[in-house]
């Protein structure tokens, strides 16, 4: 006897049965049966912000292609929605699943060699963003001139007036028209929080990364943001990782916040849902907040201001004084750090705004 197998069904899992069989033992095909139309593969590898705030793309392919199937080449794909049909890890073994598969598009979103030389080897109809081109990264077409030119020069990044969902959209062929961020918050994974707090509950956000120290905000000011927005009539939880973890101590006993401790990311994504708005520098923790959808302080010194979207549910405060270390991992001006000139006064008036507080 044989059996019609519907290998382009969205369910189908080859190495082992699908789940609509597994419910309720149907076959293909089944009332459940789901065609699978044009393929796309997504690479973007980069850092778990920058991944995050790529998927405003998954809703313009939706939109386009409702039957897509959809993969993703990620180092995080445990962070992707279940908008992605395949979430791939950058290793071997998906590399050669992607050399082994036809797409129809190819969206190649990093300037990192590794990504651009997959994306040179990839077989696809289209194929945009960046490529590999003698040993350098390089676009694929005129529609990802501006974004790889705005990252060699940094008078033309500071020039720019476009955000990076407006850039990445150029790029694929299409126009941001204000698609959000998808990110799920993992309350499935049952996570449980005493947060005994006052609501509205600020999450400030106070590390950077240990690499870009120019981003850093001085712990006083912290302190001082953290006192002022508890007088204001916040709850005030602390956020980090590991690397902050001292730093939240301190500043959690001499503000009075609440600091809960550090946690793996899922945890932490699902913690950082639990507020109502966060104050945050440019890091992971901004894009976590802009997919989870909360109100936003973002602290910004060396980045053109022009390339976040906060969705209209934000605020971007900067340093009284010029900071002279544009895009630059540490600070350069011998004269004066430019965060020393960003009061914590400035930092609660703009929470105050975005988010009034009602008092008795």
């Amino acid at each position: 006897m044989t059996q019609k197998i519907s290998a382009d069904c969205r369910h189908f899992r080859a190495l082992a049965p699908c789940a609509p069989h597994k419910q309720s033992g149907v076959r293909c095909r089944c009332p459940q049966y789901e065609k699978t139309g044009r393929r796309y593969l997504i690479i973007k590898l980069g850092a778990i912000g920058d991944v995050i705030r790529t998927t405003p793309l998954l809703r313009k392919i939706k939109s386009v292609h409702p039957d897509a199937e959809i993969w993703w080449l990620t180092n995080t794909p445990e962070l992707l929605p279940d908008e992605v049909d395949r979430k791939l890890n950058f290793s071997l073994a998906s590399v050669l699943q992607i050399e082994e598969t036809r797409f129809d598009f190819v969206f190649s979103l990093d300037k990192d060699f590794e990504a651009c030389a997959l994306a040179n080897r990839v077989r696809a109809k289209v194929k945009r963003g960046f490529i590999l081109k003698g040993g350098k990264a390089a676009p694929a077409d005129k529609a990802a001139f501006h974004k790889y030119f705005t990252g060699l020069f940094d008078d033309a990044n500071k020039a720019n007036v476009k955000s990076y969902p407006q850039e990445i959209f150029e790029i694929c062929g299409w126009k941001f028209s204000g698609e959000k961020y998808l990110l799920p918050d993992f309350s499935q994974d049952g996570y449980e929080w005493d947060l005994k707090l006052l609501r509205p509950l600020a999450g400030l956000n106070t590390g950077c990364g240990g690499r870009w120290t120019s981003r850093l905000l001085p712990e006083q000011t912290w302190i001082d943001a953290a006192r002022g927005l508890r007088r204001a009539g916040f709850g005030v939880l602390l956020l980090g990782g590991e690397a902050e973890h001292k730093r939240n101590l301190l500043i959690a006993k001499e503000s009075g916040a609440l600091y809960p401790g550090y946690f793996p990311l899922r945890q932490f994504i699902n913690l950082v849902a639990q507020t109502d708005m966060v104050v945050t520098g440019v890091t992971m923790a901004l894009h976590i907040a802009a997919g989870l959808g909360k109100k936003i302080v973002l602290l910004n010194n060396i980045f053109n201001p022009r390339e976040f979207e906060l969705y209209g549910s934000g605020a971007i405060v900067e340093p009284d004084k010029e900071c002279r270390c544009y895009f630059s991992p540490k600070c350069k001006n011998s004269e004066y750090f430019c965060l020393d000139h960003l009061p914590a006064e400035k930092i609660v008036a703009a929470a105050r705004k975005l988010m009034p507080v009602k008092t008795a």
